[in-house]
């Protein structure tokens, strides 16, 4: 049996930009493989030529169930049974489930007939083994079910070939746990899935070969049997990365944070904690264990129904976000899309943002020397890669976009800086580099609270890693004196 999809000698150039060099990938009925590399390693362009939204240079092949084909546009893809599901998923948020999952059955000026398309959503539903209400809009989904709908409406559509993008970036462990399960599924009904993920450790798991890309080429294709995370990264980067446990602080600083007895109806209680200058403390847990509603009580977002909070002394009475900011507190958000960062505005807007009454003059008027000053410097400190500050900032990376999040908090001068899952959505190489951020800034005694579902995160990067379940901490973790599996088990007890 031929392969479902062939590549030959695929290249692109952009401009002066060869994004893809002579690359080879083939793709097996009912196999499931993942695609590993750096961010601009050239992943998504090989992901549009495969969908036909861009054509390859003149001398590659493609070959879908073994027929060549000299062009592929988006409608040959999806015919030949191609279906991507993209990071942004791509749906029609004022749509009904049912309406989402048939909507590229039923085309032309004629009426739609709603029982077919019931039917339609209902067989797909069904062919997974999920629940969805059919009669709910997309837009009041949570994130997991929305991914569900994506993957039901290419059933729909008879895929073939499943490619998934980053479709576990914005999911708890559990929803990734029976994501993958999904894939599983599809793969003994003969239908082919394609991971492109950063989280390494959740590919391998289910993934029967890796193709990793450098720099626009092919290093080369592997099973993915035997394969580790760390022999993965270096593949992917030409780098080798530490993975042994932070080393203690050698003494303990003033105490930053003290929590009492913090309780707020529905999200989380009696929560009572301490983070010292120079610590990094590692907040882990499943769907609904209240992290990200803790965080936010912290820096003021989410006010507690009872309990106190005290920076360096002295306690947030107000419970605002102003408060918190005056007081030292610093929040980098788990969506820096929405709430971290506005893209369309410049880099040099976003880094200065958070501190312009500091920048202002007796006028309020902000000079541009003190504001090139600024922007020059935490360019250079957090070593921001960009062309020109003044090019907005969903020009950049994922992981250069997270660094702008931070130089924009750290100009605040923080004493605490939370950073909720700060490494969502970011490449393995960039990863490191934010983590050595975060390990210099302790070093020179700022308080770190790092919330993260991914466990090699919490384990490798904090000094104690503290564990909640049901708005409730039951229990704390020394990353020094356990293990890896040691604290899977703890989360998972």
């Amino acid at each position: 049996m031929p392969a479902f999809l062939e590549l030959q000698g695929i290249s692109k150039r952009f401009g002066g930009v060869r994004a893809l060099n002579a690359v080879d990938l083939t793709v097996e009925v009912g196999e499931i493989h993942c695609l590993a590399g750096e961010n601009g390693c050239g992943k998504s362009t090989l992901i549009k030529i495969i969908s036909g939204v861009q054509p390859p240079e003149p001398g590659g092949r493609i070959a879908i169930g073994g027929e060549r084909l000299d062009a592929l546009t988006p409608a040959d893809s999806i015919r030949r049974g191609i279906q991507v599901i993209y990071q942004d998923l791509s749906l029609f948020n004022n749509l009904t489930v049912a309406e989402n999952i048939a909507a590229g059955l039923h085309r032309g000026l004629h009426l739609v007939n709603r029982r077919a398309l019931r039917r339609t959503a209902e067989a797909a539903v069904a062919r997974i083994g999920v629940r969805l209400d059919l009669d709910a809009f997309v837009a009041d989904l949570p994130i997991a079910q929305r991914q569900l709908v994506a993957i039901c409406r290419a059933l729909a559509a008879d895929a073939q070939l499943v490619i998934m993008d980053e479709p576990t970036a914005s999911l708890t462990r559990r929803e990734v746990d029976h994501l993958l399960a999904l894939a599983l599924e599809l793969k003994k009904s003969g239908i082919a899935v394609m991971f492109v993920s950063h989280r390494l450790d959740e590919v391998l798991e289910i993934a029967d070969r890796v193709t990793v890309l450098r720099n626009g080429e092919k290093i080369g294709t592997f099973d993915a049997a035997g394969m580790t995370g760390e022999r993965l990264g270096e593949l992917m980067t030409g780098r080798t990365f530490d993975y042994g446990t932070r080393a203690p602080a050698r003494e303990p600083g003033e105490l930053v944070l003290e929590v009492r007895d913090l309780s707020r109806a529905g999200d989380y209680r009696d929560i009572s904690l301490q983070v010292r200058a120079g610590e990094i403390v590692g907040i882990t847990g499943r769907l609904g264990s209240g992290r990200t509603e803790l965080a936010l009580s912290l820096f003021g977002m989410n006010p507690p129904d009872s309990g106190e909070i005290r920076v360096r002394g002295e306690r947030l009475r107000r419970h605002t976000t102003r408060e918190a900011i005056a007081r030292g507190v610093a929040y980098v958000s788990e969506d820096r899309l929405s709430l971290g960062l506005v893209m369309p505005q410049p880099i040099a807007d976003n880094i200065t943002l958070s501190v312009l009454d500091r920048l202002a003059g007796r006028l309020g008027l902000i000079p541009d020397a003190r504001r090139r000053d600024m922007v020059r410097r935490w360019i250079g400190d957090l070593g921001i890669r960009l062309s020109d500050p003044a090019n907005p900032v969903r020009t950049l990376s994922g992981g250069n976009q997270q660094r702008v999040v931070l130089a924009k908090w750290l100009a605040t001068r923080p004493h605490l800086l939370i950073l909720d899952s700060p490494t969502v959505g970011v490449d393995i190489g960039a990863k490191d580099g934010i983590y050595a951020i975060v390990r210099s800034l302790a070093e020179e005694g700022l308080a770190v609270i790092m919330i993260s579902d991914e466990i090699p995160e919490v384990f490798y990067h904090t000094d104690r890693v503290l564990i909640m379940r049901d708005g409730r901490l039951v229990g704390e973790v020394m990353p020094r004196d356990s293990t890896e599996a040691g604290l899977r088990q703890a989360l998972d007890a």
